[in-house]
Parts: C-alpha cells; sequence; structure tokens
C-alpha cells in the first residue's frame, strides 16, 4: 500500500510540473504577441490565431487551462495592454494596480 501513495504523490507532482511548463509555454507565446504587435501591431491577432490552432489549443488544455473562446478574448485583451508577462505578474504591479482601482473607486 505504501508503495502505491508514493507512486501516486509522485505522478501527480510530475502532473504539477508538466503543466508548469506548459504555462511558461503559454507565458512565452503571450510575450511573442506583445512583441509582435509592438513591432507590426498585429499581436492580438496573432495570439488569437495561436490559442485557437491546434497546437495551442494543445498547449492551453495541458497548461490546465480550457481552450475556450472566452480564454482566447482574454488572451487579446492582455495582449493589446501591452504589459509584459513578467511585469504583470511582479508584486509592484499588482500594487500599482490596486492601488489605481482604489484611487478610482474613491
Amino acid at each position: 500500500m505504501k508503495d502505491f501513495v508514493d507512486a501516486t504523490a509522485f505522478n501527480s507532482e510530475q502532473g504539477d510540473r508538466s503543466r508548469k511548463l506548459f504555462a511558461a509555454v503559454v507565458l512565452a507565446a503571450l510575450d511573442d504577441a506583445i512583441a509582435d504587435d509592438k513591432k507590426y501591431g498585429n499581436g492580438p491577432e496573432q495570439i488569437a490565431r495561436w490559442s485557437r490552432s491546434r497546437d495551442g489549443r494543445e498547449v492551453l488544455s495541458c497548461a490546465g487551462i480550457d481552450p475556450n473562446e472566452r480564454v482566447v478574448e482574454g488572451l487579446m485583451t492582455f495582449v493589446s495592454k501591452g504589459v509584459r508577462t513578467s511585469v504583470a505578474l511582479s508584486r509592484e504591479e499588482c500594487e500599482r494596480r490596486s492601488a489605481q482601482q482604489q484611487a478610482e473607486a474613491a
């Protein structure tokens, strides 16, 4: 029984690592689309084309993201804002956004 529990925990850990790897691929695709948007002006269309493609849907699924149209629209909106993923995920950016929302609410 102990071996079964160890194997299950190991497989779960491997699955988590795999999801994180595919999530990193999604973040890289977003950064590439943002770079395309700044250079050519077609970033949202690029990320939409990628996320609707067979490979894009597979990567999104493996990252634990349901590849539906709502997700595609969200990715397009994110790219159109032009904020790199490393900046958007940083603590400073989250605090700045939170302060901005509080100021708008007041």
